[in-house]
């Protein structure tokens, strides 16, 4: 069946997020705010031995941001990707891996002096090499394990793609490659995509991934946003409309802070009010306009990346609801301008429920990672 898909905007959303204070409508988490207005994580000088070259490598000394969110134990564990120096200077030209991050309040963290997660001599080598492993999402599951997907790049290759990893204690983790491998006869074995969120629930104090009819959902892509099912979290099949194509549930925006392309946040989770997604979002850049010719949001500096949200039916995950006009989190402090991105970055991956409040963790240009705060009223 095809699916067609009614967007209701909603109120114009425009925050500052230093103490911001804006109307927000009832099926969103509310008002974010600052919790520090510093970096949570930033670079250090910290060395790993690269199991690829066996060379001491400065794993985290360039940036460090895009962060993955979990509770565990009774603390906030954020995994986040790190850049070395190798390479040349510019975006995408140094090996990323992840690292380990923890905090009892959410804000000032301890960590591991080594990646927990990382390019090497296994199965997924040649999709991993010299790129590496970016941008975790990761979500817990009611059997007591963490599934984690990442971004796959391989500057060898020259390709991208989604993987899925999979790990009891967070440090540990198992490698399962492509989310798509095989599936509908292989035909997305060579797609390159990436960004990918799995569907979680409140269990309590955590976020668990969830079954809708059986089934487990992820949303995923950038530049259009689709959807994909599972029975195991392993492997994934993308929803595909009567052409045998994947269904788009949001697109592009003209004249809005999507204006260039929507791409997905953290997991989304099932609310009271449907299934809430948060979503990262670029403004059409000033030069090069964004899909169908858009122009910009002339508020927004051309090229920022900020964050919005969007609901969807928890009963028919694909049916769009509603859709913030405007961006809940934007760039305002310097740090979030001044790293590799100049533009400016503010890119959510992890969210999470602690101390009775929503904490979302962000990347700022590329280069930090930050962290927002809302009243946990909503579930």
């Amino acid at each position: 069946m095809t699916i067609k898909l009614s967007v209701i905007c909603v109120g114009l959303i425009l925050l500052s997020c230093k103490n911001a204070s804006s109307q927000t409508e009832a099926w969103q988490i509310g008002t974010w705010t600052r919790l520090s207005q510093n970096p949570v994580i930033r670079p250090t000088n910290a060395e790993f031995t690269d199991p690829l070259t066996n060379h001491e490598v400065s794993w985290e000394k360039l940036h460090t941001f895009n962060p993955a969110a979990i509770v565990r134990n009774g603390k906030v564990c954020v995994l986040y990707r790190a850049e070395d120096d190798s390479g040349r200077e510019g975006l995408g030209n140094h090996t990323s891996r992840i690292g380990l991050a923890e905090s009892d309040d959410g804000v000032h963290f301890s960590r591991l002096s080594g990646p927990v997660f990382y390019p090497a001599p296994d199965a997924q080598r040649f999709r991993e090499e010299q790129g590496g492993t970016e941008d975790p999402r990761v979500v817990e599951t009611d059997g007591g394990f963490y599934v984690m997907t990442y971004t796959q790049w391989s500057r060898v290759a020259n390709t991208y793609t989604t993987g899925v990893a999979t790990s009891r204690d967070l440090h540990t983790w198992i490698k399962h490659g492509p989310i798509f491998a095989g599936a509908n006869g292989g035909k997305y074995d060579h797609l390159a995509y990436k960004s990918a969120g799995i569907l979680t629930r409140i269990k309590g104090d955590h976020i668990v991934a969830a079954k809708i009819h059986g089934k487990y959902w992820m949303y995923w892509g950038e530049i259009e946003i689709r959807i994909a099912t599972s029975r195991d979290l392993i492997h994934w099949i993308p929803v595909e409309d009567d052409h045998g194509k994947p269904i788009v549930l949001m697109g592009a925006r003209a004249g809005k802070f999507d204006s260039a392309f929507p791409e997905i946040g953290p997991p989304p989770v099932i609310t009271d009010r449907g299934i809430l997604l948060i979503y990262n979002a670029r403004n059409a850049d000033k030069y090069k306009m964004g899909p169908g010719n858009t122009a910009g949001d002339p508020n927004l500096v051309p090229g920022t990346y900020t964050v919005g949200e969007a609901l969807f039916d928890t009963k028919h995950p694909e049916r769009l609801l509603a859709r913030t006009d405007g961006p809940v989190l934007k760039p305002t402090l310097a740090w979030e301008s001044n790293g590799q991105y100049k533009p400016g970055t503010t890119f959510a991956e992890g969210l999470v429920r602690f101390k009775s409040k929503w904490l979302l963790y962000y990347g700022a240009s590329d280069s930090f990672v930050g962290v927002v705060a809302a009243e946990g009223n909503r579930r």
